[in-house]
């Protein structure tokens, strides 16, 4: 049985701290990206998570609407109000890159 406590979060929307206004620059070049056909997918679910978060939706809100979790939300919506828009650009990874082995055909 979960205490009143513990309900009472469950219930609660949590409100991320990270407040997200953009320049006019910003959600020219969001608007772009968000809209841009040709560029990877994760580019353009970042700048979407962006623009929804500047007019004023939550986590939990932008999660649903574009079916991913709260928690990687929370990680672009934390890294773009730090870093702006190179915060949402890729990442060198750390260890040793992939390497696939040439095709064979058969």
């Amino acid at each position: 049985m979960q205490s009143f406590d513990e309900e009472l979060e469950l219930q609660m929307p949590r409100k991320s701290p990270f407040r997200i206004e953009l320049s006019s620059d910003e959600s020219a070049e969001l608007s772009r990206r968000a809209t841009k056909y040709t560029l990877p997918y994760f580019e353009v679910v970042r700048a979407k998570m962006i623009l929804m978060a500047a007019d004023g939706m939550d986590n939990d809100q932008i999660a649903i609407r574009l079916d991913t979790r709260r928690e990687v939300v929370s990680q672009w919506r934390q890294r773009f109000f730090k870093e702006r828009i190179a915060g949402l650009e890729e990442r060198a990874r750390p260890g040793r890159p992939r390497v696939f082995p040439p095709r064979t055909h058969d």
